[in-house]
């Protein structure tokens, strides 16, 4: 690979978002994983520091660590532009519809994506009217209720009857201002990452607790089990590697992506888009890349060199 295409590297981590702990991580792995591979690297916590005091002159090129709201929903994606300084994963319009869950389901629809139903809730919504809605749109319990722009699963509760999903609404409106309720897909539980455009493998996942939520995704104790590759023929593994790359691109994004779907009845069901997957130890990606024979340092060059502006 050309390492001069770029020589002063900065790792922007941390900011402010729920999933600033995963961030923080993801970016120290990055940092180390860089220096060893002989950038000069420098890291940016827009939690201490405005985007705006990134020094320009210093940075050839930025290496998007950022979990989360304002970091992988548009916002800083957009202060890279203004700086005019190459940056890694996905631009600003991309980041900001994958983020955002409804307009996520828009774009699955418009590709013909299968995905599970669902509706959305705000503040002024009547809490009587959800039997109604819910036979309107043919969901049945169980139901997933989620943040319309969270990542990681964060707020994300699993509703096996009225009580517990009109707590669920009440609690999560009352954080975010609006949820969406989504018919609860069972089965595998898989995920699939795509670097620069193609597909790089599908990896299974067997979560202890009820769902891959929060916990299931970063803490050692919950023991989520990986399967890599997935338990799937070999038809159903390349199908759900395509639909993944169509999803990719449906989105325009860059660099890399993790897309999570459930397989149900011979049915893959996309779930969501990730364009700033996680990189740390725990994380998928990382470990998609390894069965491939890619280590995490080429990895996480694989995503620098693809840094550009104008996305």
């Amino acid at each position: 690979m050309n390492k001069k295409k770029f020589k002063n590297i900065l790792v922007v981590l941390g900011g402010n978002s729920g999933e600033r702990a995963v961030s923080l991580e993801s970016g120290k792995a990055c940092i180390k994983a860089l220096k060893k591979i002989k950038y000069k690297v420098s890291s940016f916590d827009p939690q201490k520091k405005n985007f705006n005091l990134i020094n320009k002159s210093k940075t050839d090129a930025i290496f998007n660590a950022l979990h989360g709201k304002d970091g992988e929903d548009g916002i800083a994606q957009s202060y890279f532009e203004y700086l005019k300084i190459p940056y890694t994963h996905s631009g600003v319009i991309s980041s900001f519809n994958a983020m955002d869950k409804l307009i996520s389901k828009k774009i699955f629809f418009k590709h013909k994506i299968k995905t599970p139903k669902y509706f959305s809730i705000s503040k002024n919504y009547k809490i009587s009217l959800i039997d109604k809605k819910l036979k309107l749109k043919r969901i049945i319990y169980p139901v997933i209720v989620k943040p319309i722009n969270e990542g990681s699963s964060l707020g994300v509760e699993l509703c096996k009857n009225k009580k517990k999903l009109t707590n669920s609404i009440k609690k999560l409106v009352k954080k975010y201002g609006r949820a969406m309720i989504e018919q609860y897909i069972p089965g595998q539980e898989i995920q699939v990452a795509i670097i620069n455009g193609k597909p790089l493998g599908a990896i299974e996942l067997i979560p202890r607790r009820q769902f891959y939520d929060y916990k299931a995704k970063y803490t050692k104790s919950a023991k989520t089990k990986h399967i890599m590759p997935a338990r799937l023929s070999k038809l159903k593994y390349l199908e759900v590697l395509n639909i993944a790359k169509k999803i990719h691109d449906a989105f325009k994004c860059r660099g890399v992506t993790r897309t999570d779907f459930k397989f149900y009845k011979d049915n893959f069901y996309s779930l969501e888009i990730n364009t700033q997957p996680g990189m740390t130890s725990l994380s998928l990606v990382p470990e998609i890349a390894n069965y491939r024979g890619i280590n995490f340092e080429q990895l996480v060059e694989k995503i620098l060199l693809d840094a550009s502006i104008n996305k």
